[in-house]
């Protein structure tokens, strides 16, 4: 080979290097997909009533369309489902977060999944971007429930044959599952979009020694110094902040966590911050449960903004305010679908 080809096929290999690190750069919800399912009659997505529009969102994602069903309730309150199409030996996945009212939507799931048994699914993976009694997972008192054991029981027992959750409470809940269990963490999403902030100064918060671990895995990919503030738990959904532990002086803090209900706590944590000298304080946390007064402890807080995600809908007093910006993990569930479907490697949409 000359020397002129030789380096022809030594740019070419460069280029075609180049484009791959690109490619590997971009946030997981934002790579170029190689295939489209629309014509594959063995793939179904199906969604109950928590969370449609995070389904349909998916679907488009994905390229096929949302499963038909029929799902209403009788005049007591009970659940009626019917599949409206046919899913013999058919790859079928169940969108349906958990969240408020918790019990119903459990309950929708666990019908939905034993009518797809009946009809003879080959694979049922339930999709659960909201995983409901994810906080009860363990006996932190006497004579309590261990409630996420026995949701995974009903789940298993129902007839599902994988599970599919964001960023569960606890991770432990992964082996409460006698079924194969994918963990989805919506960090790409929030890294990605904190960095096109590029917040000054900026130091990653965890608000208690339990997220420790998940706060230092995002401050890890923001580059940015890790804090943690201490707290005290008096009571259900009631804390008392101690202090924090780390210098968070004169520089911008982002507290990280999974979910965020009452907002006492973060309340609490914005407050503990701001004393101990942080300028601007943010937040984000994958599921915006904002039950009870949240709304108003965040709207009358010292916080800049609160960042979610949609894995659960947003109550209807908290859509209009300038204080919580929605994300979509659409893209990040669609491709976790995609790769189950395929048995091909989801732990790599992280990497």
């Amino acid at each position: 080979m000359n020397s002129d080809a030789t380096a022809t096929a030594s740019t070419v290999v460069e280029e075609v290097e180049a484009s791959a690190d690109k490619q590997a750069d971009k946030p997981a919800v934002g790579r170029k997909r190689a295939k489209s399912y629309s014509e594959d009659k063995r793939f179904k997505i199906f969604s109950g009533s928590s969370n449609r529009p995070l389904a349909e969102e998916v679907c488009k994602f994905v390229g096929i369309p949302l499963g038909e069903v029929r799902l209403q309730r009788f005049s007591d309150g009970e659940v009626y489902f019917q599949l409206l199409e046919n899913v013999r030996g058919a790859d079928v996945f169940v969108i349906q977060p958990t969240c408020y009212p918790v019990d119903q939507h459990l309950l929708e799931l666990l019908i939905m999944i034993d009518a797809l048994k009946r009809a003879s699914a080959g694979r049922i993976t339930v999709v659960v971007p909201y995983y409901g009694y994810a906080r009860q997972d363990r006996k932190d008192r006497p004579r309590v429930a261990i409630s996420s054991k026995l949701v995974a029981d009903l789940l298993t027992t129902a007839g599902a044959n994988r599970a599919l959750l964001v960023d569960l409470h606890a991770a432990q809940i992964q082996g409460f599952f006698n079924i194969p269990v994918d963990h989805l963490f919506a960090s790409p999403v929030l890294v990605s979009h904190f960095r096109e902030l590029n917040l000054p100064d900026l130091t990653v918060v965890s608000p208690d020694a339990g997220g420790v671990e998940r706060a230092r895995f995002f401050a890890k990919k923001m580059e940015a110094p890790l804090a943690i503030v201490d707290k005290r738990r008096t009571d259900l959904n009631v804390t008392e902040v101690m202090h924090v532990i780390g210098d968070v002086e004169g520089r911008t803090c982002l507290i990280l966590d999974d979910i965020v209900d009452t907002a006492g706590t973060l309340v609490k944590t914005v407050d503990a911050l701001i004393e101990a000298g942080a300028k601007k304080v943010y937040a984000c946390a994958t599921h915006p449960v904002l039950s009870g007064p949240a709304m108003e402890r965040i709207e009358n807080s010292r916080l800049e903004q609160l960042v979610v995600t949609n894995t659960i809908p947003l109550r209807e007093e908290a859509n209009g305010t300038s204080k919580i910006k929605v994300l979509s993990i659409a893209g990040l569930i669609g491709r976790a679908i995609e790769s189950i479907h395929m048995e091909t490697s989801v732990s790599s949409l992280f990497n």
